[in-house]
């Protein structure tokens, strides 16, 4: 096959005077050559297409490929994971990884939780704050966590993110609507043991490929996977191997876990995060339907690596659950139309 990658190069942005948090979320150039280094000896041919500009205008000189390897994070907006896949629909060029409706949702934190909830996935108990208001309302016991709506990386959550009374909960929530200009999410602070949960394949035929405890180390900021602890993870995090068959609350967060990946419809591979409250009950806190995938500085490799799953393989599963929906799926009015206007 001929694959194409689509990527947000970090670099590009930098060199636009972006700062270095604004671009946390975006690839270096280690992380697109790997991939393409995995896709090759796997026996496909690559070709990098970038951003969603440069697929626009990729697309527009008629540039096709029989699949895209997506991980484009976008640039703006509530919705800019979804840009490229939604790009790619109107042409009908297949794509890995979820479509445009999940990437959407999944990325308001909020509105993914209304979703599971009444679908039997525990989460903590949570309210969406737009304007600082909205606390007049807010009815939760404290301690409470606040972060924002529609971020990845860490990036809005700080040791100030754990707030302990009204006015602590008044200050976090005015500086994070302030820095990030989107609402914020305040749920009760679950303080039990936190896990990521590695998942692969799309509907019945996915499943939990295993799991990392997240470990707090002394020079980690305490209690909360923070932004800084995220990008020193090297210093101040310990990603702890767990296994199901060992540990029933990780049999359990797996299950949870897997419940949530196929209520809200995400495929081919990503992660899910779990932390227990009070009890011990592990709750769903987040999903990450376009998970980071550096060979050895991302959690889903990082896991897959622990339990001998070679990069290569783990980028293989991933390609292959994308050829086995693409199968299944028949051809699409946008592909019908492509294959049409070309032709003439």
């Amino acid at each position: 096959m001929l694959i194409g990658l689509t990527y947000d190069l970090r670099s590009e942005y930098l060199a636009a005077g972006l700062s270095d948090e604004e671009t946390a979320e975006f690839d270096r150039e280690p992380t697109v050559a790997a991939i393409e280094g995995a896709l090759q000896s796997l026996g496909h041919l690559t070709e990098r297409i970038g951003h969603a500009r440069q697929l626009i205008a990729g697309l527009h000189e008629g540039r096709r490929w029989d699949l895209v390897f997506n991980i484009a994070e976008g640039l703006s907006g509530v919705a800019r994971e979804a840009q490229v896949p939604a790009i790619l629909d109107v042409y009908g060029v297949p794509y890995t990884f979820s479509d445009p409706l999940v990437l959407a949702l999944t990325l308001h934190k909020g509105l993914t939780k209304t979703i599971v909830r009444p679908a039997g996935v525990p989460t903590a108990p949570f309210a969406v704050i737009e304007q600082i208001e909205d606390l007049q309302r807010l009815d939760l016991p404290f301690p409470l966590f606040a972060k924002p709506i529609a971020e990845g990386t860490g990036k809005g959550v700080t040791p100030a993110s754990k707030v302990n009374d009204a006015v602590q909960l008044k200050s976090t929530c005015q500086q994070l609507l302030r820095q990030f200009q989107q609402p914020v999410l305040v749920e009760t602070f679950l303080p039990g043991r936190e896990f990521t949960i590695g998942m692969l394949g799309t509907g019945d035929d996915s499943y939990a490929l295993g799991t990392l405890e997240i470990v707090l180390l002394a020079s980690a900021e305490a209690e909360v996977y923070s932004y800084v602890n995220k990008e020193e993870c090297e210093s101040r995090v310990e990603y702890r191997l767990v296994r199901a068959t060992d540990d029933p609350l990780v049999k359990q967060a797996e299950e949870v876990a897997l419940r949530a990946w196929r209520v809200l419809g995400c495929r081919d591979g990503g992660r899910i995060d779990i932390r227990c409250d009070a009890s011990g009950m592990p709750c769903f806190l987040e999903v990450n339907p376009l998970a980071g995938i550096h060979p050895e500085h991302s959690d889903l490799p990082i896991l897959a690596t622990q339990l001998g799953v070679e990069y290569r393989e783990l980028i293989g599963r991933i390609v292959g659950s994308a050829q086995q929906r693409i199968k299944a799926t028949p051809q699409s009015l946008a592909q019908k139309f492509d294959a049409a206007t070309r032709a003439h």
